[in-house]
C-alpha cells in the first residue's frame, strides 16, 4: 500500500527511516544553489559600496544600513518561515521566496534614493532571502542523519563559490554597463531560487521515535498489572489450589505478556491515547525556550552574527584605503570565499566522525575565529591582508556550514525540534543582524580607519564562544541534580514494583498456612 500511494503521489516522499541519500542529493543540490543566490549575493554586495556612496551621495553607515536591514529582515521572520513551511510546505514557501527575492533586488536598480533600497532589498529581498534559505536547509537536514554534518558543509559551500565568483565578475561588469544594470542582471539571475525550491519533495518519516515510548509505556502498564495481579493471588490462591504463575520469575521481563485478559488498562488510557493520536503538532514549538542549552545556543548565535557579515562588506573598502588598487581588493574578497570552501568542508568531515563532541569542535573553531578577526587591524599592505583573509575564511567556514546543523544534535535541542529551533535561533540573530554592519561603518566614520570595523567583529565572537562553552554544561551539568532526583525516584519506584510484592506474597501465604492449620487443629 505504501509504495502503490507513493508511486500515486510523488509529491511526498514515505519511508520508515531517514534515507540519508536517495532524493536527498537533489535537496543537496538545491541548497547549494539556493546559497549561491541568496548569501552569496548577500556577501558580494560590497562590491557595490562605493559606488552608492558616490551615487547617493551618503556615508558609510547609511549604506551599509542596506544589508544591515535585509539580514535583520532575513532572521526576524525565521519563525514565519517556519509556520509558513509547516502549513504549506517547504516547496512553495522558497519559490515564492525567491520571487520576492528577484523582484526586490530588480526594483533597487531603479532606485533613486537610499532609502529606496532599504526597502527593495532590505525588507522585500531580506523576506524572500528567509523564505528560500531556512525552509531549504530545514528540509535537508530531513533527509540524512549519518552523512548530514558533511553533506550540510559541502552543500553550504555555494555562497563561497558564488563570492569567488560575483566579486571579480560583477567588479568588471560594472565597468562596461554600470552599477545599475549590473543589479538588475543580478536580480534576474536570482529566478532560480523558483527552480531550487520547485525540487524540494516533503519526506514523511514513519515511525520515528515511537517505539521508545511505547516500550516504556508498556513497561509501566506490566508492572501495575504484575503487582495487582500478585494481590489479588496471594489472597485467592490457598482457597483455589492455584499454582502461582504471576511470580516475576515466571513472568517475561518483555512487554507483550500474557496478563492483558486478566488485568485490562482502563479506557480512560486508551482515550487519552487517542486524543494524543490525533492532536495536531504545533506550527512552532516554543518548548524549546525552556531548554537552557538552547538558550546559551541562541546567545552564541546573537554575538556570532557580528562578526559574519561585516568582514566580507569591509575588506574591499580597506584594501582600497591602503592604496591597494580596486581588482586586487577584490581578489582579497574571492580569496577568502575560497578558503571558506575547504573550511567547510574540513568541518564536514571531521564533525561527520563518530564518536566525537560536535559542540567542542565548534568552540575550538569559535576560538580561532576570534583571532583571525583580531588581526586584520595589524595588516597594512596587500599580503598581510590575504594572509588574514586566507585565515580568516577558512575559520569562518568551519562554522558558516555547521552552526544551524548542529540544532539537531543531542547536545542543543534534537533533530524532533530542528524545524522549531532552527526558527527562534535565527529570529534571535536578528538583532545582531540589524546592529552588526552599521555599528562597524560607525566605528569607520569616527576613526576613518576601515580597520577599526573588525574590532566590533572580534569582541562579538569572543562573547559568542563564552556563551557556546556554557551549552553543554546547561543540557547536563547544571541540571544534573534535578534529573538525579528524577532517575533515583524512579529506580526506588521499579525496585518497589519488583520486590515488595514478592515478599508481600511470602507473607501473606505463610500468614493463611497458618490459619488454616489453626481451623484444622480443633478437628
Amino acid at each position: 500500500m505504501t509504495q502503490k500511494k507513493s508511486q500515486l503521489c510523488p509529491r511526498t516522499n514515505v519511508d520508515t527511516q531517514v534515507p540519508d541519500g536517495g532524493w536527498g542529493w537533489a535537496i543537496a543540490i538545491s541548497f547549494f544553489f539556493v546559497e549561491v543566490f541568496t548569501y552569496g549575493i548577500i556577501k558580494s554586495f560590497g562590491v557595490f559600496f562605493n559606488d552608492l556612496m558616490d551615487t547617493f551621495n551618503e556615508s558609510n553607515s547609511r549604506i551599509s544600513w542596506i544589508i544591515s536591514l535585509c539580514v535583520f529582515v532575513l532572521t526576524f521572520t525565521a519563525p514565519l518561515s517556519t509556520v509558513l513551511s509547516t502549513r504549506f510546505g517547504h516547496r512553495v514557501v522558497v519559490m515564492a521566496g525567491g520571487l520576492l527575492v528577484s523582484t526586490g533586488m530588480v526594483v533597487a536598480s531603479f532606485s533613486q534614493e537610499v532609502y529606496q533600497m532599504y526597502i527593495s532589498i532590505g525588507i522585500i529581498s531580506g523576506f524572500g532571502y528567509c523564505l528560500s534559505f531556512l525552509p531549504t536547509v530545514t528540509i535537508l537536514s530531513q533527509y540524512f542523519d549519518k552523512r548530514r554534518s558533511v553533506v550540510t558543509a559541502v552543500a553550504s559551500t555555494g555562497e563561497c563559490f558564488a563570492v569567488f565568483a560575483f566579486a571579480p565578475a560583477i567588479t568588471a561588469l560594472k565597468e562596461n554597463i554600470g552599477w545599475r544594470h549590473s543589479l538588475l542582471f543580478v536580480g534576474l539571475l536570482q529566478l532560480n531560487i523558483v527552480v531550487c525550491g520547485s525540487l524540494l519533495r516533503p519526506l514523511s518519516v514513519k515511525g520515528l521515535g515511537s517505539p521508545k515510548i511505547t516500550a516504556q509505556e508498556n513497561r509501566k502498564e506490566v508492572q501495575y498489572m504484575l503487582e495487582n495481579e500478585k494481590t489479588r493471588t496471594s489472597i485467592d490462591s490457598i482457597d483455589s489450589g492455584v499454582e502461582l504463575t504471576t511470580s516475576p520469575k515466571n513472568v517475561p521481563s518483555h512487554a507483550n505478556v500474557e496478563l492483558e485478559p486478566k488485568a485490562n488498562p482502563p479506557h480512560s488510557l486508551g482515550k487519552t491515547r487517542s486524543k494524543q493520536g490525533t492532536r495536531k503538532a504545533p506550527l512552532l514549538d516554543f518548548s524549546i525556550l525552556k531548554e537552557k542549552s538552547f538558550i546559551c545556543y541562541a546567545f552564541f548565535g546573537l554575538f556570532a552574527t557580528l562578526g559574519f557579515f561585516a568582514p566580507s562588506l569591509y575588506i574591499i573598502p580597506l584594501g582600497i584605503s591602503l592604496g591597494i588598487d580596486q581588482d586586487r581588493a577584490a581578489f582579497l574578497l574571492s580569496t577568502m570565499a575560497i578558503t571558506e570552501v575547504f573550511g567547510r568542508i574540513t568541518a564536514g568531515f571531521i564533525l561527520n566522525r563518530e564518536p566525537i563532541r560536535k559542540i567542542y569542535i565548534e568552540l575550538i573553531c569559535v576560538i580561532l575565529l576570534t583571532v583571525s578577526l583580531s588581526a586584520f587591524p595589524f595588516a597594512t599592505e596587500f599580503w598581510g591582508l590575504t594572509s588574514c583573509s586566507i585565515f580568516f575564511g577558512f575559520m569562518f567556514g568551519t562554522i558558516g556550514g555547521t552552526h544551524i546543523p548542529l540544532l539537531a544534535e543531542d547536545d542543543v535541542v534534537g533533530i524532533e525540534k530542528m524545524s522549531s529551533a532552527a526558527g527562534v535561533y535565527v529570529f534571535i540573530q536578528s538583532i545582531a543582524g540589524l546592529a552588526g554592519p552599521p555599528l562597524a561603518g560607525l566605528l569607520v566614520d569616527h576613526s576613518k580607519i576601515y580597520s577599526r570595523a573588525f574590532y566590533s567583529c572580534a569582541a562579538g565572537m569572543a562573547v559568542a564562544s563564552v556563551c557556546l562553552a556554557l551549552v553543554r554544561p546547561c543540557k547536563n551539568g547544571l541540571c544534573q541534580r534535578h534529573h538525579a532526583g528524577e532517575a533515583k525516584t524512579e529506580s526506588y519506584r521499579g525496585k518497589a514494583l519488583q520486590d515488595i510484592p514478592e515478599d508481600f506474597l511470602e507473607m501473606d501465604l505463610g500468614k493463611n498456612e497458618q490459619k488454616v492449620r489453626m481451623k484444622m487443629e480443633p478437628v
